[in-house]
């Protein structure tokens, strides 16, 4: 296998997010009725928002549907969300052909090995803490945090600061 160049991060403009497992631990509770809930962050949902007002786009690509996803990606406004996706990368490279993008300029975050094929075609893939193996020794950056407990926010900080785009961001809470 040929190593992938290292990436600009400050060419990244879109941040693709799996769910369960990043922007969640992963546990699935189901209820006797049949309705389901979730566990998200709210740090990484502070940090999907300042990613947003940085002017960066944000997309969700989730293997499972699920209502409470749905209702996720409505409170952080998330335009992008595709679920249901047993096969992600298609589905990804034609929201890549629809924003005009190429994919350096896109970063993605996953955990398990359904996550692979986009972790390798992205400029800047990513792994959760708690990802599988086979995922974390395929990314460009594994958290420190796992999925569900701020993940979503190091790698959102990371690039941010990577690229110089934090500071402004501060000026909103240290003018």
């Amino acid at each position: 296998m040929v190593a992938k160049p290292q990436v600009d991060l400050t060419e990244i403009e879109l941040l693709a997010l799996d769910v369960d497992g990043v922007m969640t631990d992963g546990t699935l509770i189901i209820h006797a009725d049949g309705s389901e809930s979730k566990h998200f962050n709210s740090l990484d949902g502070h940090g999907i928002k300042m990613w947003q007002r940085a002017g960066l786009k944000v997309a969700i690509v989730s293997g499972r549907a699920s209502e409470p996803t749905q209702r996720r990606a409505e409170q952080l406004q998330i335009e992008h969300v595709f679920q249901g996706c047993h096969h992600k990368l298609p589905v990804f490279e034609k929201l890549l052909e629809q924003l005009g993008l190429a994919p350096h300029q896109a970063a993605y975050i996953g955990d398990d090995l359904t996550d692979l094929p986009i972790i390798r075609y992205v400029g800047f893939g990513v792994a959760v803490a708690n990802a599988a193996d086979e995922v974390k020794r395929h990314a460009d950056y594994v958290t420190v945090r796992p999925g569900g407990s701020g993940a979503v926010r190091e790698v959102i900080e990371h690039i941010l600061k990577s690229t110089g785009k934090w500071q402004e961001l501060m000026k909103r809470y240290l003018p």
